[in-house]
């Protein structure tokens, strides 16, 4: 049976959505719960906020004990759920490149992945060429090492795109960031050919959409956003905003919904994908 690619970082998170939905259940409040275990509140906070690394197994069988879920099935479904969030992710490896930002993690997960980019074509649509051209121009002391790695950490991302189960991809990009694909060496050809033929996908899975620069102002100047939807009911949506060092997640209602309005009318701003695809087409034959 095919399965999803499996995200620890996912995984916690959706333990802790789990633990407070027990907790709730149980009709019990954050300071009942701690003081029956002799915990501090903030402990239990900690743990319902998804502000912790490995999930202690010792600790959750006195949750479950204390929230009197005895079903064997469910209660082994909790303890592999955090057996799942302690492992670790193949971006681990990359921490060099990826710093202490969990995106990649989530992003390994999710089912739909809608992304704004004005400055870059989206890290998952990047060929190699482009992801080395741009490494090279963004980085501060770009040694060839350090390009190297910030490329092998983005083809690595990309696997997720051929796995069992891979995310629809829904990117608006600004026309500006295709005419500033690099000449030299092929890079614009190649990166043009892999966003039409990614475009072009029969499975449907991957749109792209051109947002012109006759579209004037328009609400997504605030800069590039990635909001996240996932398989998983407990998998709340979530918005990431990256910086030059690490990256902000949104996880409230408001903000969520907020971040949809915007993508919802770039879309609608942008030109459709057909209209992209020949875009795209008539910049190759210019080259």
């Amino acid at each position: 049976m095919l399965s999803r690619r499996i995200s620890p970082t996912v995984r916690r998170r959706r333990l802790s959505a789990l633990l407070r939905h027990l907790r709730t259940e149980s009709g019990k409040t954050l300071e009942v719960a701690a003081s029956a275990l002799e915990w501090s509140r903030g402990r239990l906070a900690h743990m319902e906020g998804n502000k912790w690394s490995r999930p202690d197994l010792g600790n959750l069988k006195q949750l479950l004990d204390l929230y009197e879920v005895t079903d064997p099935a469910q209660r082994e479904a909790v303890l592999t759920l955090a057996r799942q969030s302690r492992e670790r992710g193949w971006w681990a490896k990359f921490k060099d490149v990826f710093g202490e930002s969990s995106f990649v993690g989530f992003e390994a997960e999710a089912a739909v992945v809608w992304t704004y980019q004005p400055l870059v074509v989206p890290g998952l649509l990047q060929t190699r060429d482009y992801a080395q051209a741009s490494a090279q121009a963004a980085l501060t002391r770009p040694s060839p090492e350090a390009v190297e790695r910030a490329v092998a950490a983005r083809m690595a991302r990309q696997d997720v795109l051929s796995a069992d189960f891979p995310p629809t991809i829904w990117a608006v990009i600004d026309e500006g960031v295709l005419r500033r694909l690099p000449v030299a060496n092929g890079v614009a050809e190649q990166q043009l050919q892999h966003l039409i033929a990614l475009s072009e996908r029969p499975d449907n899975a991957i749109t792209v959409q051109v947002l012109p620069f006759s579209a004037g102002l328009h609400p997504g100047l605030s800069g590039p956003f990635v909001i996240m939807d996932f398989p998983e009911e407990l998998d709340a949506p979530m918005v990431f905003l990256e910086t030059r060092t690490d990256g902000l997640f949104l996880e409230e209602d408001d903000d969520i919904a907020e971040y949809r309005h915007v993508f919802d009318h770039l879309q609608v701003t942008a030109r459709s994908q057909s209209e992209s695809i020949e875009l795209m087409k008539d910049m190759l034959a210019n080259l």
